[in-house]
């Protein structure tokens, strides 16, 4: 998962490949808590890895369920035994629970706890303060639960009360027209309760009906088989209680997949955006954003649990649609709205204001930046394509779908950069979504873009580059590291690194299986980070770079790092030799004192006697050696900047190269 500041997107211009989406999150924590009321162990597989579902786990295991988790399974060994009438942390000081921004554990285990009694203080992130449930806390007051705020009336944090006796006798009333989480929390919640038959009853018209669906087909694989009279009336019948299926797998997440379908229709070449994990025959209604996007022109075949995706209509065609059948994913018809025939309008998407953020005003905002005219109503927007294109900065307001569905600006035809903001957001529900996009899209090598950063042994370029790379969320190449691992390969074979040698070793070059992962090297799967790092496989280094078929043999090797985002490459021709087109080339360098002073400091550091005057003349020769060799010298790129760094700590030169970077950055900062 990125957990950069920012992710610039170059512009990307197709799409072709295999998806295989994360599980619903929807499903997931409203799996994991009807497991958590159940009798009995329940096996959850492929469940979502998401900042949701971790606060729901979290928050199971405090309540005292166990929970083992095995990658995408976990076993949740449940708390029936509570519906009988003992109380979660009886008695003792409240049991404070923290929800994040999570809607979906927040809501449902409001109600759960608060008809099971017991004293608990629920909390989140400060937009969780934000987002309103005091319809729900209306509806349990009703029943006689004790539940207070201790922040702003009809909004988290809230503290739960023992409740002394409850009222089960009248329909409970709740509206409907805010959240449907608060209907999916009653009805999770009152099955715990049934001692005779409740009734549930909407007060006003019900959105979001498709996250109703699912909360009935899930509650009757855990055994309640709820009774409704349309969308108005829901009745829990009288002795109902959870008994575990045993066994119980989440499907992927339909509204993920709605990026990557409209993925298919925006970019998709003839090879098809194929979609692994959901199909049409979902239990989740944000399979039908397929329909919606097949209306504005996209190419979608579907089997049992696959979508395939290809652009049909271009432009898209523009649309006038209701979307509060899919609510999360009409976000993405928005971003589609770019690049339709004409303004694309969506109606009846109130619910979008009580969100992560207030996303209608948000998505206004935000698709004005990328020249789009939009006009905003109460619970609509219009979205007209832009007449020109520009380079924008997205801010993304803790929102996983803002960033998530403004990704796909990025294919935009006048191939203007986009930038999405905080890009770790989308750890709530597709903490990898940026990887799988960038697996299934394409675009020009020259797009993609280079940081180089060239300079003499020991200035630090491998420290600085790797740091400016990790800033970024960019690829890292240490190209000093390969003509290393060549070295040592050479030397494995027992091969001497002379000129008698240089085509046998260039052959060998050519195909090295290197790998750089997590800080470490490695070569054909062997760690050799450390065995590369010696005094030795320094001066190996120098004498296979100094063999012009070896240098010819990593050209191609090093190039083929240039991949999606980005990437940063250190090294000694980085800027004139592989990378001559890169937007920023810096020429690190110090004074010989200072890199004689720091090299005998790592090596006394690790055991290794030295002394500074042989250092610096060594040094010295390998910088002449460098420099006058007959291929690719050592010296700056003609349009390369100058960085000494003999006074200036790592950090200040860190910062002094993403100034440069950001200089060269076309985003513009309105808004």
């Amino acid at each position: 998962m990125f957990t950069t500041a920012f992710l610039d997107l170059a512009p990307l211009e197709e799409a072709g490949g295999t998806v295989v989406l994360p599980g619903s999150k929807s499903i997931s924590n409203r799996v994991l808590l009807l497991a958590a009321l159940s009798e009995g162990t329940t096996v959850v597989h492929d469940l979502l890895d998401s900042d949701d579902t971790r606060v729901m786990l979290e928050a199971l295991r405090a309540l005292g369920c166990g929970v083992v988790p095995r990658g995408t399974t976990v076993e949740i060994e449940g708390l029936g035994r509570l519906a009988a009438g003992a109380q979660p942390n009886p008695g003792k000081a409240p049991l404070k629970l923290f929800l994040g921004n999570a809607g979906t554990a927040m809501r449902p285990l409001t109600a759960a706890l608060a008809l099971l009694g017991g004293d608990f203080e629920l909390s989140g992130v400060a937009r969780m303060h934000e987002r309103p449930i005091g319809d729900l806390v209306d509806a349990l007051r009703q029943l006689g639960c004790r539940v207070d705020y201790l922040g702003n009336e009809g909004f988290p944090p809230l503290r739960i009360h023992p409740a002394p006796a409850l009222r089960l006798d009248a329909p409970i009333p709740v509206r409907g027209d805010v959240s449907s989480q608060f209907l999916t929390a009653l009805l999770m919640a009152l099955p715990l309760v049934a001692t005779r038959d409740i009734a549930i009853e909407v007060v006003g018209e019900l959105i979001s009906k498709p996250y109703i669906e699912i909360t009935l087909n899930l509650l009757e694989r855990f055994g309640i088989r709820v009774a409704r009279q349309g969308w108005q009336r829901f009745t829990i019948p009288a002795g109902s209680r959870y008994r575990s299926p045993g066994e119980i797998h989440v499907e992927a997440d339909a509204s993920s997949a709605s990026y990557f379908v409209a993925l298919g229709a925006i970019a998709g070449s003839q090879r098809a955006v194929r979609i692994e994990g959901v199909g049409a025959d979902s239990i989740q209604g944000d399979i039908r954003f397929v329909e919606a996007a097949q209306a504005m022109g996209a190419a979608v075949t579907s089997g049992p649990n696959w979508l395939e995706v290809r652009r049909g209509a271009w432009p898209l065609k523009a649309l006038d649609l209701d979307c509060n059948h899919i609510p999360d994913a009409a976000m993405t018809l928005a971003v589609m709205g770019l690049y339709a025939d004409g303004p694309t309008t969506l109606r009846n998407i109130a619910s979008w204001r009580v969100k992560e953020t207030d996303r209608l005003a948000a998505m206004a905002v935000e698709l004005r930046k990328l020249g789009a005219a939009v006009d905003e109503g109460p619970d609509w927007l219009k979205v007209a394509p832009p007449a020109e294109w520009t380079a924008a900065a997205i801010h993304t307001y803790d929102d996983h779908r803002m960033a998530m569905c403004f990704a796909l600006a990025a294919f935009n035809p006048a191939g203007a950069h986009v930038r999405i903001e905080d890009p770790k957001c989308v750890g709530k529900t597709f903490p990898d979504y940026f990887e799988a996009l960038f697996s299934v899209a394409r675009t020009a090598t020259p797009h993609i873009p280079v940081l180089c950063v060239d300079g003499p042994t020991a200035s630090g370029k491998g420290t600085l580059a790797s740091e400016v790379a990790r800033r970024l969320g960019y690829h890292y190449l240490d190209s000093g590291a390969l003509y290393r691992i060549t070295g040592l390969a050479a030397v494995r074979a027992g091969l001497a690194l002379d000129e008698a040698h240089e085509h046998t070793i260039a052959r060998m070059a050519e195909t090295l299986p290197v790998v750089f992962t997590g800080g470490r090297v490695l070569l054909a799967g062997d760690d050799v980070t450390d065995g590369i790092r010696t005094e030795e496989a320094g001066m190996n280094a120098s004498r296979v770079s100094a063999l012009p078929a070896v240098r010819s043999a990593l050209v191609a090797l090093q190039q083929g790092f240039r991949k999606l985002p980005g990437l940063v490459a250190d090294g000694r021709d980085m800027g004139t030799v592989i990378f001559p087109d890169a937007p920023l080339k810096v020429f690190l360098t110090a004074s010989a004192a200072q890199r004689a002073e720091r090299r005998h400091k790592q090596l006394i550091s690790k055991g290794i006697s030295a002394t500074l005057a042989g250092l610096r003349a060594d040094l010295e020769a390998r910088d002449a050696r460098d420099s006058n060799r007959a291929v690719a010298p050592l010296k700056p790129a003609q349009d390369a900047l100058l960085l000494d760094n003999s006074s200036q700590t790592v950090e200040e030169s860190v910062a002094q190269v993403l100034r440069w970077w950001e200089e060269k950055q076309p985003f513009s900062r309105n808004g």
